[in-house]
């Protein structure tokens, strides 16, 4: 390999660094950055999962219905994502899905109006009228509940994306670090193999005997 070749090479190297390390300090930067408004979110929120005292039988994590993960949780501040998708998932979900036998907010919301149309066909004296009006204000209840309930699940499942995010740019940065150091271990192998020749013949300049 020519000299100037080398030296085009070398350049080249030194860009690489340069990008690859300015790329690792701004994908670190954004991912802290991230991660921590997430956990300052989190943290003002103040949502704790049930104390140690619930997990039994017919309490708020009783072992049957919740899963491991979430009672290793128990009297724990939610702070940070992967909190944030245990609660959301694995309790909010549960009792989500046991305040209407399963339905959500939207098919409680329908049931309402059909249960509306039926009882708009009855005399307020009939008793299925006000059968049907009792379980109107049940279900209207129970869609205030599941509203509450899923806006602050979606709420702490959208934490929980973007601290994925955040982390997984974090663990980018590291891996463009790496690289910059890989090819800035390649630059210094070049910048020595282009000043090695020029020693040797100086070297052999030195050793060449003189004439008399």
């Amino acid at each position: 390999m020519n000299s100037a070749m080398r030296w085009r090479i070398i350049t080249l190297q030194a860009v690489m660094v340069v990008v690859l390390a300015a790329g690792a300090a701004f994908a670190f930067g954004l991912g802290t950055f991230t991660t921590g408004q997430i956990r300052d979110e989190l943290t003002a929120q103040q949502v704790y999962f049930p104390g140690k005292d619930q997990i039994k039988a017919g309490g708020a994590l009783d072992p049957a219905t919740f899963s491991q993960e979430i009672r290793d949780q128990a009297g724990n501040q939610v702070t940070d994502g992967n909190q944030a998708r245990i609660y959301a998932n694995d309790f909010m979900g549960v009792h989500l899905k046991g305040i209407a036998n399963g339905m959500t907010y939207a098919s409680v919301g329908t049931k309402i109006t059909d249960l509306k149309a039926q009882a708009a066909n009855l005399s307020k004296d009939d008793p299925a009228y006000r059968d049907l009006q009792n379980q109107i204000t049940t279900l209207t209840a129970q869609r205030e509940t599941l509203f509450k309930g899923e806006t602050l699940r979606s709420s702490l499942l959208n934490a929980y994306g973007w601290w994925t995010i955040g982390s997984y740019t974090t663990y980018a940065a590291f891996g463009l670090m790496l690289a910059a150091l890989v090819v800035l271990g390649a630059l210094v192998f070049e910048v020595v193999a282009a000043r090695r020749p020029e020693t040797i013949k100086v070297a052999q300049k030195k050793a060449l005997p003189t004439t008399a």
